[in-house]
């Protein structure tokens, strides 16, 4: 054997460099299924379901293509960890050369590099196709720079790819952002005309997917009657156009937004299948972009769109390698407390928390604004050990890899980094939620109140917040307005404001 290929779960792309240079006589590819990958953090059966389901019909094509593949099905071994099990191959079978696609887990990468050097056996990496930037070239555009913020590299890359450009240097309507465009909420008579959501037949393959997770997995959070997901480029696609042809024309003006009993109102719901590389980004972000020239979309929909993929996820991917491993044991707030037992079963009296995780406990899914700013806005002022946090988001989202998953809640959501990747923390009161949701409406505690058997939590901890950090915050320009509401707030107000917050984590803990 010249070289082995091997394929993670999340490189299911059958465009990958690596076909290139594989030689079907001398060459041969390798993946495995292990337990290890759905209990280092403890993973929602949909989450395992996808990437079994989609990793075995990628074996298919492989198979189809005449690729020569060695393919570990999780019930047909017993090694614990991709690395025992890429052990026991190199020690039969004695490659030259080990080849990959850069993982996207810090923690994946090393276990398999150790592992080839203890076998003496040489590992080359390839690039990942399915970004448009190297962590290499974010290195060098983030040298010597005090504050990395994704405006402007998302800015570098709309010039380098011409995205929505109206020449070399001038963006499409003349501005490069249109974020105040997209933050409307709904009226008093909620989301009209809501799109559906696409649904596939189940094959043999995801059928069986099912039945060794429900029976090898039965304690892991999460529903698994059937599976919510794309698992193969053809289905990916067929996600994309129903995204591109029903809901981006409403996805700008409403993308912050939340309201009761409505999982997916008008997001794409493809961040699972670009994350597994079924789905190329240039090709969404093409089509996006037709759709504004075609007038079947406005301007400001889709640049929010295209924001999120070329501009959010090459940004959080560049700085996920820029500060790994270091960015996994960031506290720079300190906060210790145990993440609260209802994250795992959505059982509390609190409706946005209710909402958010009852559905991600259902689909493995909550658009971006219920992670930020419900489920990780609580755990910010609750002051959650943000390892915790991270391991929960980890484990409960289809679509969490963690190049992009560790930034985005150390980083964006918990504030972990002091700052490296947020410019502030996202700290706010219930009043948020209230505004961009129907929740509150719904709710027992009354977001205006801190204090009292009808105050909201999340107000509660809030202003607890701000007083313990106050000095530090201090010194942080964005925070001035919270802290001189803060300020306003008498001596005895604070007191009984901590008083609360301290009974609130006694009675969760």
């Amino acid at each position: 054997m010249r070289r082995l290929f091997i394929i993670l779960g999340d490189q299911l792309d059958r465009e990958s460099l690596i076909f290139k240079h594989a030689d079907r006589e001398q060459d041969h590819f390798w993946m495995a299924e292990v337990a290890e990958e759905s209990t280092h953090v403890w993973s929602h059966k949909q989450r395992t379901a996808l990437f079994l389901s989609a990793m075995r019909h990628f074996a298919q094509w492989l198979k189809g293509e005449a690729y020569p593949l060695t393919y570990l099905a999780m019930d047909s071994h017993e090694f614990p960890s991709l690395s025992d099990a890429l052990g026991d191959f190199l020690s039969e079978h004695q490659p030259e050369e080990v080849w990959m696609v850069k993982p996207g887990d810090y923690r994946v990468f090393k276990s398999l590099a150790e592992t080839c050097k203890a076998h003496d056996t040489d590992i080359k990496q390839l690039h990942d196709q399915h970004f448009l930037s190297t962590p290499a070239e974010f290195k060098q555009w983030a040298d010597g720079k005090k504050q990395l913020r994704m405006e402007y590299w998302y800015r570098q890359l709309r010039k380098q790819y011409k995205v929505l450009m109206s020449d070399d240097k001038t963006p499409e309507g003349g501005k490069w952002n249109y974020d105040q465009s997209n933050r409307k909420s709904f009226g008093k008579d909620g989301p009209q005309k809501v799109p559906k959501t696409l649904e596939w037949p189940q094959d043999d393959i995801t059928k069986d997917v099912i039945v060794l997770v429900n029976d090898r997995f039965a304690d892991h959070p999460g529903e698994l009657e059937s599976l919510h997901w794309p698992v193969t480029p053809e289905q990916a696609e067929q996600a994309l156009a129903r995204f591109l042809d029903e809901a981006l024309p409403q996805f700008g003006d409403y993308q912050d937004a939340m309201w009761t009993g409505e999982p997916f109102l008008n997001h794409s719901l493809i961040s699972a299948a670009m994350n597994l590389k079924m789905l190329h980004p240039m090709t969404v972000i093409e089509q996006a972009e037709l759709r504004y020239h075609h007038g079947d979309a406005p301007l400001a929909a889709v640049e929010g769109f295209i924001r999120q993929i070329l501009g959010w996820r090459e940004y959080v991917r560049g700085l996920y390698w820029l500060h790994m491993p270091d960015w996994l044991e960031m506290n720079a707030l300190g906060a210790k407390q145990d993440l609260p037992d209802f994250y795992w079963t959505a059982e509390t009296d609190m409706t946005c928390l209710r909402e958010s995780i009852g559905q991600t406990l259902k689909y493995g899914y909550a658009h971006h604004i219920q992670r930020l700013m419900v489920t990780g806005l609580f755990a910010l002022v609750y002051g959650v050990d943000p390892k915790q946090v991270h391991e929960w988001y980890l484990a409960v989202y289809v679509d969490a890899v963690e190049w992009v998953e560790l930034p985005n809640t150390l980083g964006m959501s918990q504030y972990a980094d002091d700052g490296i990747m947020a410019s502030k923390p996202y700290a706010a009161s219930g009043q948020y939620i209230n505004r961009m949701s129907n929740y509150c409406k719904h709710c027992k505690y009354d977001p205006k109140l801190a204090v009292g058997d009808k105050a909201c939590s999340v107000t509660t901890l809030y202003w607890d917040f701000l007083d313990t950090h106050r000095e530090r915050l201090a010194a942080n320009p964005r925070m001035g307005f919270m802290l001189k509401n803060l300020q306003a707030k008498s001596s005895e107000d604070i007191a009984a404001i901590k008083a609360q917050a301290v009974t609130f984590r006694e009675r969760t803990s």
